[in-house]
């Protein structure tokens, strides 16, 4: 009698470990402004290495998420996720440091420099830098979270996914540029951290909270099976 074949195949497939490839590449050179700003002597000894590092850990990671998915199949899903939504933070934090930079080098604007006061709280250049990276790691959040991360679902309306996503990340964005915006203005910084220092430090708690929260969204509402 034949028996019936009980073999899980690998989840992982050719465009799995091609966009793991991609997210690593993007990851490793984002991540070189971010350690510019916050560490430059690190930074002038390690950077060549940082895009290989990645570009060999992103499809290796995958690769072994996808054996432990035979065990565990939300492992897959999880490691998907987590390889996006760290290249998202690093879009988000990296095009902020971009811009701290740039503007403080070419113009002489700090980002603690106030813009105005709204109901007693400073509007600082930090809060318009945090604001403008904030949407870029959205879009790119969009495309890699549609087509990879959840693009076993089924496909809904695009009006009411689009309209979905977008009421799931403003809630999102409010989230991460409270967090970022509130310690960056009401928390002193520890030891000898300059102001684009703890800029950076309070976006990644800002980006950590609206990650949480976009995954929640994203998963239960927008790409819902």
């Amino acid at each position: 009698m034949k028996q019936p074949n009980t073999t899980v195949s690998e989840p992982a497939t050719g465009r799995d470990y091609v966009a793991s490839i991609v997210a690593g590449l993007l990851i490793g050179l984002l991540i070189l402004p971010i350690l510019s700003t916050a560490r430059p002597d690190l930074y002038d000894r390690i950077w060549p290495a940082i895009p290989v590092l990645f570009l060999i850990a992103s499809p290796t990671g995958i690769f072994i998420a996808s054996k432990l998915s035979q065990i565990l199949p939300i492992v897959w899903q999880i490691a998907k996720f987590v390889l996006v939504g760290g290249l998202n933070m690093l879009v988000d934090i990296g095009v902020l440091a971009m811009l701290m930079k740039l503007l403080l080098s070419n113009y002489g604007i700090n980002p603690e420099s106030a813009i105005t006061a709204v109901a007693g709280i400073t509007v600082s250049f930090f809060v318009i830098y945090k604001a403008t990276s904030f949407l870029v790691a959205n879009i790119n959040s969009f495309f890699w979270n549609k087509h990879w991360t959840f693009s076993g679902t089924p496909s809904k309306n695009g009006g009411e996914q689009f309209v979905q996503f977008i009421i799931v990340s403003i809630i999102g964005f409010l989230i991460n540029l409270f967090f970022s915006s509130f310690i960056f203005s009401r928390v002193t910084p520890v030891g000898n951290i300059n102001p684009s220092q703890w800029g950076l430090l309070c976006a990644v708690f800002g980006s950590i909270a609206g990650l949480v929260w976009n995954f929640l969204g994203y998963k239960l509402l927008v790409f819902k099976k």
